[in-house]
């Protein structure tokens, strides 16, 4: 059969379509024959057989053959093809061959493997080798260590390097089952990496480092570590021999960070000292650079604080910089400013924007305030230059500052960044123009709400580069776009003002623009505008949804990303126009969807159909109703689905189809889920790589999103839907992609919301088993989640979910005896900075050490969780785990502590003794914490911040709430506290909650409060001018004091009524406040009528009649 397999598989090599498919078919012929296996095993060790190819010359006439190193390159395909089908063949039927044939083809593989002297061959010997070492440990094979050990100890260099590459395949296919050889092979590795002069050995060998690095353990540490210094002086002898090898080589810094960082922490320097070389010289390939810079990038991400330590922050910022500010080469420009027909997105893997990633991750993972004295001599340094490309460096640097800084950069510099990216905006240079639009942009994103105040001197900016639209180039005018897209987004009414003059020009756009970028970026930003406006929009409706329904039914491919942003835009303006004015197209809009869905084949159309569900599902949820088996359908198959995930083969996949018979696809990439619904046995080592197509991630994470927030609104009409979309959604906890995860567990939370509230509705016996049956799944996957996950925003989402179930559910959730203790201490290790996504920095960290504002942000998370859970449960059960809470809240209320800290400190410990206030037990547990808790909040009240300041007059209120007369002996002290802050305070949502505050201690003690002094004062200071929520607080207090005593409240009627008139029909105070307010006047016009009618009279017309509507209504 030998010969005729190798006639063959020469003829598969022919160029001409009739003779491959003819022996095609002859293979699988063959294939079908128990002798496959022995012939092929012939054929890949002695195709050398000239005679076939004369015969083929002859017969085909292919005389271009005829020459001996024609006749070569053919045998040698012959070989490889033969050890291709035979590894594919062995690893789908290794069990079926018997053991004395298991063993002949283990002899006749390596023998194969010895005796080759072709690379190519070799390669595939190696991985054919690699799958057999998969199902035969290497310990059942001893010839295999044997040839491993003779071959790569050799005194012949090209010994050793086929050896190293046959260890390197069978190590990378097995690792777990060589590690009884680590040490021996870590020796191996030792001494190759010295062996500096044979380039290739040096390749393979860092690859099987990188390889065995995630199962090696602590006997194996000390030996890691003395490599290091060798690694990197073989990387870099590899960069000079062959850069792209060197590029996947550098791989092993971000499996050593990632499997066992402390392996690399005596070396941090060396490495990044290495990277940093690696990154700023200009003469290597972009791809090798990118790497470095990355390993930079990944290594602060894991451990800021060694950077630190070490004093690597300056030499990091100063090789960085140069590389941030240069100039592209002559004739050239950098991606992002490149002028793209479609105003696309500009490629990100070059280093300039790995150089401005570093700067990013900085500043989500450092301190700011040693960040920034490093970082911002240089920066002004840039911004200051002549060269345009530093300035933009410079203006880059700033950009990427604000997210991690936020805080830091609206408390100390907002005003001066701002006016240096004002004045950018009118550089001569339109590389720095567009990159102080990129600058504001990001500002306006994450400086909020501070930033808003400057609308007067932007708004008129930004207004004026969208005056000329049709004469700028189109990428300018995207980024034009998206500083005015972020900056409106959070205007609220200030938008006002403005709204004629955005409407004319977006409406303006969508009409005549030529342009279809244009029209998208017009689309995008009316979305943004209705975010602010809400119903200010109204009256610009009706033109709006008239142009977009000529985007929304279109089917031109041209019009897709139009089409997308428009139904975008259609779902924001269903959340925010109102439900009056969106409900009758609800219907529609439904419809509409669904049409598309089943038209069009495209994962962001799609994504856009699910946020449109969602968004119809608050307005009118019950036009989803009839539409829910085709809702769910589609997007539960978005999240099974495996499209837009390609596996990357190796090499030639040509013969795949010859493994099974029913398989005919023999394509190069096949579809992963060819590989994910395959046996278990199928081998990674044919896949070099999976690349996602970023548009499936996003419509899986919308998916998640959608299917959360329609259950919950569609409540009992979702119940047959919920078992089938909650399996769905939990696979998708563990899947690779972060941002899917994190909705994943988002959508999970939402379930159990959902199914609470429809037990609220129809409280059955069969719908209370149902809630706890998910509360027993979901609330430990997201106690589990807490402390294994490794990204951080991942964590933030699965506590701030894990506070909206307990929000929702309360003692529910704490039916299980176990539970509060599991969420207590879940808590407790996100303060203690115990979990995996935080770097302790290899020790208990300290309390007063600053942190990036990103750490602070995910111990508020846990913080918040605190109050809630202390209000779902008896006082005396939560006391214990309080009492270990406490301290790791109240260190943070320190003076030498952020403001930001402070401010979460004393506005946590305010929230917990609100809670105490309405359950079992609250007022002795609270009476208990008063001595810890009065110094801290008399001491906030004292803050030099306005925030801290509230959130401890706040917390004082509370105090007195919450304990009653136990702490009625305070009072003078906390009466003197607020009256001297009265006098001086200027900021007006402290002095609301002073008032409220003080209306806390009157109703909790009024015989210990003077109220003839309290009253008068509190009074003069309505109405109030900010925290709307605490006029509820208030009125119930004037109303209880008018129950208490009369003619106080009386000699106040005045300026009660008065401030009345700023309150009634407000839509900003809530019902509640409203009613008891209209009583307590209702009394004042019964049974005080003259003093009222005096007081009434002395108002202005408009504010008489609405009293008068307001009392006549109720």
């Amino acid at each position: 059969m030998t010969e005729e397999l190798e006639q063959i598989l020469s003829q598969l090599t022919q160029p001409d379509n009739a003779v491959i498919q003819q022996a095609t078919a002859e293979l699988k012929q063959a294939f079908k024959d128990p002798a496959i296996i022995p012939a092929l095993c012939a054929v890949m060790s002695g195709s050398q057989n000239p005679q076939v190819l004369c015969e083929i010359e002859r017969e085909k006439g292919f005389y271009w053959l005829s020459c001996p190193p024609c006749k070569l390159y053919l045998t040698l395909q012959i070989r490889q093809s033969a050890a291709v089908m035979l590894r594919l063949r062995v690893k789908k039927h290794w069990k079926k061959i018997i053991p004395n044939d298991r063993e002949s083809l283990k002899a006749v593989v390596l023998q194969a493997f010895m005796q080759e002297t072709e690379h190519t061959v070799q390669h595939s010997l190696s991985q054919l080798c690699a799958v057999m070492v998969k199902h035969e440990t290497p310990d059942h094979w001893p010839a295999l260590l044997q040839l491993l050990n003779e071959s790569t100890k050799s005194s012949n260099p090209n010994d050793r390097q086929v050896g190293l590459l046959l260890l390197n395949k069978v190590v990378e296919s097995n690792p777990e089952s060589f590690k009884p050889h680590y040490r021996q092979l870590l020796q191996l590795l030792a001494t190759v990496l010295q062996d500096v002069n044979n380039p290739t050995a040096l390749y393979y060998s860092i690859l099987t480092l990188t390889a065995i690095t995630a199962y090696s353990g602590t006997e194996e540490m000390n030996q890691m570590r003395s490599i290091i210094p060798s690694l990197i002086v073989a990387l870099k002898h590899l960069i000079k021999a062959n850069e792209d090898q060197a590029s996947e080589a550098m791989e092993v810094f971000n499996e050593l960070m990632e499997s066992e960082v402390s392996i690399i922490v005596p070396h941090v320097a060396d490495i990044v000292s290495f990277c940093l070389e690696v990154g700023s010289d200009t003469t290597l390939d972009d791809s090798l650079r990118v790497k470095a810079l990355s390993c930079i990038a990944f290594l602060i991400k894991l451990k800021s604080k060694t950077v630190m330590k070490q004093k690597l922050l300056n030499p990091i910022l100063q090789s960085i910089f140069p590389v941030l500010s240069a100039a592209p080469p002559p004739g050239e420009e950098d991606p992002e400013d490149e002028e793209n027909d479609d105003g696309g997105e500009p490629a990100n893997d070059n280093p300039k924007h790995c150089a401005a990633q570093i700067i990013d991750t900085m500043a989500l993972h450092m301190p700011p305030e040693k960040l920034f004295q490093q970082l911002m001599p240089l920066t002004q340094a840039c911004l200051t230059s002549g060269d345009p490309y530093q300035r933009k460096g410079g203006l880059m640097c700033l950009a990427v500052l604000a997210e991690g800084c936020a805080d830091h950069i609206r408390t100390n510099m907002l005003s001066s960044v701002l006016q240096t990216v004002c004045q950018s905006l009118s550089d001569n240079n339109q590389v720095v123009r567009s990159a102080g639009l990129f600058a504001l942009g990001q500002f306006s994103e994450h400086l909020q709400p501070d930033i808003s105040k400057y609308c007067s001197e932007l708004m008129p900016l930004l207004l004026g580069y969208l005056s000329s639209l049709n004469q700028a180039k189109v990428g300018h005018v995207t980024k034009a776009f998206y500083a005015l897209e972020n900056f409106m987004e959070n205007l609220g009414t200030d938008i006002e003002p403005y709204l004629p003059t955005l409407m004319e020009t977006m409406l303006s756009a969508l009409n005549n623009a030529d342009n279809l970028k244009i029209k998208e970026l017009a689309v995008s930003a009316i979305g943004a505008i209705a975010n602010a406006a809400k119903e200010l929009l109204v009256p610009y409706f009706p033109p709006v949804i008239e142009s977009l329904k000529g985007f929304l039914t279109t089917t031109t491919e041209e019009m897709r990303s139009l089409q997308t942003q428009s139904l975008d835009t259609l779902s924001v303006l269903a959340r925010t126009i109102g439900k009056d004015v969106f409900s009758p197209l609800a219907a529609e809009c439904v419809q509409l969807g669904l049409n598309l869905t089943d038209t069009i084949d495209d994962p962001d159309l799609r994504r856009c159909t699910y946020s449109l569900y969602s968004s119809v599902s608050t307005v009118s949820p019950e036009c989803l109703t009839p539409h829910l088996v085709a809702i769910t359908t589609v997007m539960m198959l978005a999240l099974k689905s495996n499209e837009g995930i390609t596996a990357h083969l190796e090499e030639d996949k040509t013969f795949v189809l010859l493994d099974d018979d029913d398989d005919d696809d023999h394509e190069e990439e096949k579809d992963v889920s060819d590989f994910l619904e395959d046996d278990s046995e199928t081998d990674v080592h044919d896949v070099a790589g999976f690349s996602v197509e970023n548009a499936y991630i996003d419509e899986k994470e919308d998916a998640c999103d959608a299917l959360g927030e329609i259950a919950f609104n569609t409540g009992t009409a979702f119940q047959p839907f919920l078992e089938s979309s909650f399996q769905q959604v939990y696979e998708m906890r563990d899947f690779p992609h972060d941002d899917v995860r994190r909705a994943a567990f988002g959508a999970l939370g939402q379930f159990c919301q959902a199914q609470h509230k429809v037990w609220k509705e129809n409280p059955t016996e069969a719908n209370h088993q149902a809630l706890h049956k998910l509360l027993d799944v979901v609330l430990p996957c997201f106690l589990a989640a807490i402390k294994t996950e490794l990204e951080r925003h991942v964590v933030m989402g699965i506590l701030e979910t894990m506070n909206g179930v307990v929000k929702s559910c309360q003692g529910e959730v704490f039916k299980n005896p176990e539970r509060l203790k599991e969420i207590s201490y879940a808590i407790r290790d996100v303060l203690k900075k115990k979990t995996a996504c935080q770097d302790s920095g290899g020790d208990d960290a300290d309390d007063d050490e600053q942190q990036a504002e990103y750490d602070a942000m995910l111990l508020e998370f846990a913080g918040e969780g605190i109050p809630l859970v202390a209000s779902s449960v008896p006082a005396d059960s939560f006391a214990p785990f309080l009492n270990d809470l406490l301290p790791l809240i109240m260190s943070k209320a320190k003076s030498s502590c952020t403001v930001a800290d402070r401010s979460f400190s004393v506005g946590t410990i305010g929230e917990i003794l609100q809670a105490l206030v309405s359950v079992s037990g609250g007022r002795g547990l609270a009476g208990r914490l008063s001595n810890r808790l009065l110094p801290v909040l008399v001491a906030g009240v004292r803050d030099s911040d306005p925030e801290v300041r509230n959130n401890s007059v706040f917390g004082l209120g509370s105090l007195a709430e919450a304990a009653g007369p136990i702490i009625v002996s305070d009072y003078p002290m906390m009466l003197s506290v607020f009256s001297n802050l009265l006098a001086k305070e200027s900021d007006l949502r402290v002095i609301d909650n002073l008032c409220a505050a003080l209306c806390r201690m009157i109703m909790s003690n009024v015989d210990a409060v003077p109220l003839e002094q309290v009253v008068p004062a509190l009074v003069a200071h309505l109405p109030l001018k900010e925290d709307m929520e605490e006029n509820k607080t208030v009125f119930k207090c004037l109303a209880m004091v008018y129950t208490h005593t009369p003619a106080l409240i009386v000699k106040q009627m005045k300026p009660i009524v008065g401030s009345s008139s700023h309150v009634l029909g407000n839509k900003n105070v809530d019902e509640e406040a409203q009613n008891t307010l209209v009583m307590l006047i209702k009394e004042f016009a019964q049974h005080h009528s003259a003093d009222f009618h005096t007081a009434v009279t002395s108002l202005p017309g408009e504010q008489q009649a609405k009293l008068s509507a307001a009392i006549s209504a109720s």
